[in-house]
């Protein structure tokens, strides 16, 4: 790509500094109003367990259950991948989502009217695991869209660090619902919170959708897309374009599964399953396990445009090999460090963590959107994404919780996280290209590079003459 192709691209991509900043405010809202909804049931998994299904289970099944019906809303996202791809590379990415932070907030919001099992029986969990299949559906079409709204806005040079907003407002919504459960079981009694405290947050959904449609109704589409639907890159098809996009864009679905597993599931480890283990495994009470881990996950926020910054400068491959070889090397003497339950272990333990994870986040977010070409992005980022959080990480929290029970040991869960992240390496250290700097505006992607064939540098035009990203 040349230096006048650079320039085309960039005009593309660019608007004013201040636009660029509204855009990312506003979807960085609507992914923390999505995500802090997906978040809650996390956080209330034991509780959830505990009034949904039937009485006469041990508080470990019970728990186990209500992790399995937090894996199939995971179980749901390739469907809802297939459903919202398309609908963002045929109408656009705006409308691809308001629809999902609308099906979320429905979702959740009934998921905190649900009568329990004391009051309907059976037809508790079933409605549960109906209300977690949307949520599915929703988270299916959020991620990738976000990524793709937020980097197609954003010149080529600045797509790393406006890429962790992503990645960022996810981590934040996550703290701020570790915090709301936090104060929940500090005002009020455990009784309380086991008859309807637990139920204020998923009610909350329903303000938070209506202002996050708000918010998405007022963006304008993206440059990028704008520029497809204008050389009618997007046509109507007698199949759904998420099948054209799988012929088209295998190998880099497949690429983006592997990086996605370790992003997937090294996210829920620390957002969601590592609550559950000082509750369930180390025996910390309550308020103190969801204060520790806020404290880790507010550590990882912060670091996310940092680590966005270095991609931007050093290319998304190698930062991401790094990421990766950490969680192939780290979780097994910080599962040993938080063992014990001292805060100060604890904390230090889901830090360590948490610098892997912005690594492997943020630049997983801007390659779903590098990897692919334009008419087929929101679809194809999609496939790839959502299957590996469906069948690798969502089952993660759940998959954490058997092997701690099954063993007896409290460092037995970082095996499946380790295992996860060797997979990924051997792959991810043989085909990843390096995609900083591609042209994003167009189907025409050059072709895949291996790490032999120089995937770890950045592209030429987008190095000075001091080795500055222009």
């Amino acid at each position: 790509m040349g230096h006048e192709e650079v320039a085309e691209v960039n005009a593309t991509t660019t608007g004013a500094p201040s636009s660029r900043t509204r855009i990312a405010i506003a979807v960085g809202i609507g992914n923390f109003m999505e995500w802090f909804d997906f978040a809650v049931y996390g956080f209330f998994a034991a509780i959830i367990g505990t009034l949904f299904f039937p009485p006469d289970t041990s508080p470990f099944v019970a728990l186990l259950s209500s992790l399995a019906v937090f894996a199939v809303g995971f179980v749901m996202r390739p469907l809802g991948g297939f459903v919202l791809g398309p609908i963002g590379d045929k109408y656009g990415r705006r409308v691809q989502l308001s629809v999902s932070v609308v099906a979320m907030g429905v979702a959740t919001t009934l998921i905190g009217a649900l009568p329990d099992f004391a009051s309907i029986g059976i037809a508790a969990p079933c409605l549960l695991v109906l209300l977690r299949c949307v949520q599915g559906l929703s988270a299916g079409g959020e991620w990738t869209g976000s990524a793709a709204f937020l980097v197609e806005s954003t010149p080529a040079n600045r797509r790393g660090i406006f890429a962790s907003v992503v990645s960022g407002t996810a981590a934040l919504a996550t703290i701020v619902g570790s915090l709301f459960a936090l104060l929940l079981n500090s005002v009020l009694s455990e009784e309380q919170v086991l008859s309807w405290g637990w139920r204020v947050p998923f009610l909350l959904a329903a303000p938070l959708a209506l202002v996050g449609l708000y918010i998405r109704s007022r963006l304008s589409e993206t440059p990028v897309f704008e520029k497809v639907k204008a050389q009618q890159a997007v046509r109507v098809t007698d199949r759904p374009s998420a099948f054209r996009g799988f012929r088209q864009n295998l190998r880099p679905i497949l690429l983006t599964l592997a990086i996605a597993a370790v992003q997937g599931l090294g996210f829920y480890y620390l957002a969601t399953y590592v609550v559950n283990y000082l509750i369930s495994t180390v025996k910390l009470d309550r308020g103190a396990a969801l204060g520790l881990a806020a404290i880790g996950l507010t550590i990882y926020m912060v670091l996310c445009p940092v680590a966005g910054a270095l991609s931007d400068r050093y290319g998304r491959r190698k930062l991401n090999i790094i990421g990766t070889i950490g969680y192939v090397v780290l979780p097994f003497p910080v599962f040993a460090m938080m063992s014990g339950g001292q805060s100060l272990a604890v904390v230090a333990g889901i830090s360590i963590l948490s610098v892997a994870q912005c690594l492997v986040s943020v630049t997983t977010v801007v390659m779903l959107v590098e990897l692919f070409p334009a008419s087929t992005r929101a679809s194809s980022s999609a496939l790839g994404f959502n299957f590996a959080l469906a069948f690798i990480a969502g089952p993660g929290p759940f998959i954490g919780a058997w092997i701690a029970g099954a063993t007896g040991s409290s460092v037995a869960p970082a095996g499946y996280l380790v295992l996860v992240a060797a997979l990924a390496l051997v792959v991810i250290l043989k085909w990843l290209p390096e995609t900083a700097g591609r042209d994003i505006s167009t189907d025409d992607q050059p072709a895949d590079q291996t790490a032999g064939d120089g995937a770890n540098t950045l592209p030429a035009n987008l190095i000075g003459s001091k080795g500055d990203v222009q």
